[in-house]
């Protein structure tokens, strides 16, 4: 009640400044004017990006007048900011912008110069911190892993391969993978016809013949070398 008490009484104070005095509705959109300035920013629905990012990217429009601001003036400062898929702009009269966040989804937990990223379908990372609950996502190991992890993963996801059952990735740097799934079985991918051997995986592992071997060695082309 008390919101729609404020909405109305806006509603009424601007209709009486446009109907009785003009001059004073112009004033409340002159830039200069002290009334409707920006004096809050309220940011919801985000649980990886923090509110002080995305507060420190809006700073410019503190103090400015609410009816000017445009959703390309909020929107323009946060595009580079990481897991950011996109954003909603609501005007809270009489000062205060509220910006519901929408974060891309990671997809694993990258192991980097000692310390711990999560990374998303666009390569993008933000600090993994201890009260984050994603230890469920694989994580990933090796040197530039981060540059070829996209492409390798996307690869498994348009031939079906189980990625749920996937523990970690390991990147080699002459350009290849090796998987470990959940059961500790570790599959070795090649460098060269990645996408034929990750086909040949899939097969390999619905076939309860290789269900007691613990590695699958598919980096020679047309050998299979079991262990």
């Amino acid at each position: 009640m008390k919101k729609l008490y404020r909405i109305v009484l806006l509603i009424l104070v601007l209709i009486f400044l446009s109907t009785y005095s003009p001059s004073g509705f112009n004033l409340i959109l002159q830039k200069d004017n002290t009334f409707l300035k920006i004096q809050k920013i309220e940011i919801v629905n985000n649980s990886l990006i923090k509110d002080s990012e995305i507060k420190e990217k809006l700073s410019k429009i503190y103090n400015k007048n609410i009816f000017l601001i445009k959703r390309k003036d909020i929107e323009d400062p946060l595009k580079e900011i990481n897991f950011l898929e996109k954003i909603e702009v609501k005007k809270k009269y009489p000062n205060t912008i509220i910006v519901e966040i929408f974060e891309t989804k990671p997809v694993a937990i990258l192991y980097k110069n000692k310390a711990k990223y999560l990374l998303d379908s666009s390569s993008n990372l933000i600090l993994f911190e201890d009260n984050m609950n994603f230890n469920q996502l694989p994580s990933v190991f090796g040197e530039g892993a981060k540059n070829h992890f996209i492409y390798f993963f996307s690869q498994l996801e348009n031939n079906n391969f189980p990625i749920k059952d996937v523990k970690k990735f390991y990147f080699f740097q002459i350009g290849r993978w090796d998987l470990q799934l959940a059961n500790d079985k570790i599959i070795k991918f090649p460098h060269n016809n990645t996408e034929d051997a990750i086909k040949k995986s899939i097969e390999l592992l619905d076939r309860k013949d290789f269900e007691n071997y613990n590695i699958i060695d598919l980096r020679i082309d047309g050998k299979i070398i079991v262990e």
